[in-house]
């Protein structure tokens, strides 16, 4: 789900700390174990390199939650930020494998699933995700590719 219209919301927000914006970057848990494996793929199938991560208990992370009208500390709290535009929930897991490419455009087969359904779905697996992978840090994996990737 899109967000807000206005590409670079952010930007005019004076609680969101100055910083040089990427083409794209996804905002997530940093301790959580499905995110630390999010941020795996990411780096594994991003040829271009073009995306980042930010940590949400960061103050960069945490102040773009809140900007958007998010909870860091909600589970269903995910960002996926491209070209300035917001977007959450599955539809931003679909726009993630769409911007990798390859084999990932194969996600996009859940936008059949009305809106609803993609949000339940998403919301089933976000809030058993420490129950599903438990927890784990992405901030502490030793995969030069990951932390060079990170934006705090």
């Amino acid at each position: 789900m899109q967000l807000s219209a206005k590409t670079y919301s952010f930007v005019d927000d004076p609680s969101v700390p100055d910083f040089e914006p990427p083409a794209c970057f996804t905002v997530m848990d940093a301790n959580c174990g499905l995110c630390a494996r999010g941020a795996r793929w990411i780096a594994s199938n991003d040829r271009d390199k073009k995306f980042r991560i930010v940590p949400m208990q960061s103050e960069l992370g945490s102040s773009l939650m809140r900007h958007y009208g998010m909870s860091p500390e909600d589970p269903l709290s995910w960002l996926y930020i491209n070209a300035g535009l917001a977007y959450t929930s599955l539809d931003a897991v679909i726009r993630v494998g769409a911007e990798l490419g390859g084999i990932w455009r194969i996600l996009a087969i859940f936008r059949i699933l009305p809106r609803r359904a993609q949000d339940y779905l998403y919301g089933i697996v976000a809030r058993n995700r420490y129950r599903f992978l438990g927890h784990a840090s992405f901030c502490d994996l030793p995969d030069p590719d990951i932390q060079a990737r990170i934006l705090q």
